[in-house]
């Protein structure tokens, strides 16, 4: 047995799924609570960050763009299941949570992500550079999917309230699956060097030299991995559920911060790889995670989520509030503003965190 090998079986990568699937086919069909809840939710963000770990070994070893397709329809799967998991459960309160989530996504990402990424990159520099093409695209299709998926169903007069008719939701759907499919293909072939990091000049430099892939029989292992982990994100999301709802509850919060979790908790490993990349100098490679999630988010959860409604117990509303629609239209021009010059300070981050800061803390007291 290979070095690899054995590390990837002795990991914790390799033992959380596991363990998460031995205490859901134990635990299945009977009351969760107490000890037993928070054991399963401590198990359930373990195998969410289990599942992004084995989702980027079969990304390395397959290569793009094959790669960022396996890692983002992964992270898809993981938001998916638990949306729907607590749509079921959660009856006619939760028709906005698949909104919520991927508005919580979006603001998390371009503000959350962007910002601590600029932070951590010019905490000793006082300039970091970026290419402006590659982002400046990025943010363009983030923004479009953004406007057509969850602004535009509040002015749509063919149904009533915040919410697409069949054929709208439709061709949204499509249109956000499309429009993915087309930057995922463009960033892999034939614009790729607009993606790539620059230097402090703002040049692109030579070709990097990247880590070797994994041993086919290391990704296959991930692989096989990464389905457990799945199951178990599904499973465990299913027998906490009905705790979050009452937590919620008791709480007297909105029901909308149970979305504003999930965001967190499926967008904390790109968080942290954004911020381990900037502090090497790559914020290209942070600004490439923060608007890839937000555009996966929009552009994969929302043609499966769409296709989950026609079993879904209650309506799909996607129009944002008014609240929430200036926010992100803010979020929007003070990205521009940030991406355009090919260059940050401290300032654009402080700028980003506040944005943020402000999201969350009106999620909490609308």
């Amino acid at each position: 047995m290979s070095l690899s090998l054995r590390s990837t079986l002795t990991s914790w990568t390799t033992l959380v799924p596991v363990t998460a699937m031995v205490v859901l086919a134990t635990a299945w069909g009977g009351e969760v609570d107490g000890v037993l809840v928070a054991l399963v939710t401590v198990l359930l963000a373990g195998a969410v960050l289990a599942a992004v770990h084995h989702a980027e070994v079969v990304a390395h070893r397959v290569g793009e763009p094959y790669g960022s397709l396996v890692l983002a329809v992964a992270v898809t799967v993981i938001e998916v299941a638990l949306i729907v998991t607590l749509m079921i459960s959660g009856g006619g309160e939760t028709q906005t949570l698949a909104r919520d989530t991927v508005f919580a996504a979006v603001m998390i990402t371009c503000n959350g992500i962007v910002g601590l990424s600029i932070l951590f990159g010019a905490f000793r520099r006082s300039v970091v550079s970026f290419n402006a093409e590659g982002s400046g695209a990025a943010l363009a299709t983030v923004t479009t999917l953004a406007t057509l998926g969850m602004v535009v169903p509040n002015f749509t007069t063919s149904t009533a309230g915040p919410e697409f008719s069949p054929g709208q939701l439709a061709f949204a759907a499509v249109t956000a699956l499309g429009l993915y499919g087309l930057f995922v293909a463009l960033q892999a072939g034939r614009h790729r060097d607009y993606f790539l990091p620059v230097t402090a000049s703002g040049d692109v430099p030579e070709e990097e030299v990247h880590a070797e892939p994994p041993p086919a029989r290391t990704a296959l292992l991930s692989s096989f991995l990464l389905l457990v982990a799945l199951v178990a994100v599904v499973g465990n999301a299913k027998l906490v559920s009905p705790t979050i709802k009452r937590a919620v509850t008791a709480a007297e919060l909105p029901l909308s911060v149970v979305g504003v979790i999930i965001a967190l908790l499926v967008l904390l490993p790109e968080t942290l790889a954004a911020v381990r990349a900037a502090r090497r100098q790559r914020l290209q490679i942070s600004l490439n995670l923060a608007f890839g999630s937000a555009m996966a988010s929009i552009g994969l959860t929302i043609p499966a989520i769409s296709i989950a409604s026609i079993w879904l117990p209650v309506p799909l509303h996607l129009g944002l509030s008014p609240t929430h629609i200036v926010l992100l239209a803010l979020t929007c021009i003070v990205t521009v503003l940030t991406v355009v010059p090919g260059r940050a300070t401290l300032l654009q981050a402080g700028v980003h965190l506040a944005l943020l800061a402000a999201y969350l803390f009106l999620s909490f007291s609308p």
